[in-house]
């Protein structure tokens, strides 16, 4: 029987194996970059992308699970930025990424607190790891257009203060672009 000790060089090269190809296939959405134009399934059946999200106006998207308690205390503050700012078209998407037996307990969640936002399914994680979204939560704000303007990985009570004031300076950057040109 091997010893845990065997096992150290082996682990050491699978992990180099798997950070390379992370690398490889992640798409860089660092602050600057323009986020794919990725098809997302809804909740509610229908289908979009994020290009056509972000057409109007900027797009926060967050990637969540049910089981991210961070999850669900930022999210209510995100459904309040998606109804305050929808008249300057901002947008939320959250992207679910419970796996395919939880989509029942992902809508009668949604149900019960009547979000508003857009909720995107991901229950294979095909968009988190394009989004580098594997940490939940993650905020990814991008402008309209699609160029990531800033991101956010976790969440602790109080931040939503940082995210609001992200959102505004976004927005006030898109009216003047508007009445300039």
């Amino acid at each position: 029987m091997p010893t845990s000790s065997s096992f150290g060089p082996a682990l050491k090269i699978l992990l180099v194996i798997l950070m390379t190809l992370h690398l490889i296939f992640a798409e860089d959405v660092s602050s600057g970059s323009t986020i794919p134009n990725i098809k997302i399934r809804l909740l509610d059946g229908s289908s979009t992308t994020l290009h056509e999200l972000t057409e109007d106006g900027p797009l926060m998207i967050d990637f969540w699970a049910t089981w991210c308690m961070p999850c669900k205390k930022v999210m209510r503050f995100l459904d309040e930025y998606h109804q305050d700012y929808s008249n300057d078209n901002f947008k939320v998407l959250m992207i679910n990424t419970d796996s395919p037996r939880s989509l029942g307990k992902v809508r009668s969640y949604i149900r019960s607190q009547d979000y508003k936002f857009y909720v995107g399914m991901d229950p294979n994680k095909v968009i988190s790891a394009k989004l580098n979204g594997m940490v939940m939560p993650t905020l990814i704000l991008v402008d309209k257009g699609g160029e990531v303007k800033w991101r956010r990985q976790g969440y602790v009570p109080g931040e939503e203060v940082e995210i609001e004031k992200q959102i505004k300076q976004l927005l006030e950057k898109n009216i003047e672009k508007d009445i300039s040109g």
